[in-house]
């Protein structure tokens, strides 16, 4: 089978940041972690997590950590979806980096009848944040200093986006087919 999902970070808007994929249902939770750093363009710098409904809704579905993990956590390397994401309609959350708790929202759009051997991504939009920002308040400062030439800190935060002289950076910006060939490398 194969899972169509939707899935947005939550507390973003202006523009939203959100992908859609097609993923084979027998993918591990960590499998489907690799595709979705790809499809937004994170850089997997950070621990994850699955669960329902977030930080402290079970079953918790992680890469197992001695330092993170209560004894509580499912090993998300061992899991599969169709274990778990069985229901259209079914939410789901991410979290990516503990830190900047990147929360994602996933919804099973729809469970097709077909198999196949790789994730696809369809469609998306936004610019995914930059790695380390500061959740999702540090992301709207970013959009703000960024879209004021005059702002004290534009130049400092050109610099740290590694921006080129003259290249210019949009929150609306999401290159899918870049993140097409990305995604299906995994």
């Amino acid at each position: 089978m194969l899972l169509q999902l939707k899935i947005q970070i939550k507390g973003i808007t202006k523009p939203p940041v959100w992908r859609k994929l097609l993923v084979p249902d027998y993918f591990t939770f960590d499998r489907l972690h690799q595709v979705i750093q790809e499809a937004f363009g994170w850089q997997n710098y950070h621990l994850y997590q699955f669960s329902p409904k977030g930080f402290g809704s079970y079953p918790e579905i992680a890469i197992i950590d001695e330092e993170w993990d209560e004894g509580n956590t499912e090993d998300a390397e061992l899991l599969i979806l169709k274990d778990i994401l069985t229901q259209t309609g079914q939410k789901f959350t991410y979290i990516y980096d503990f830190g900047d708790s990147w929360t994602h929202q996933i919804v099973v759009e729809d469970i097709l009848d077909k198999h196949v051997l790789k994730a696809e991504l369809l469609e998306g939009k936004g610019a995914c944040p930059p790695e380390d920002c500061g959740s999702t308040w540090g992301y709207q400062n970013v959009k703000d200093v960024m879209k004021d030439i005059h702002h004290e800190e534009h130049d400092e935060m050109r610099t740290w986006l590694g921006l080129e002289k003259g290249e210019k950076w949009d929150p609306n910006y999401f290159d899918l087919q870049a993140a097409k060939k990305r995604v299906a490398a995994v």
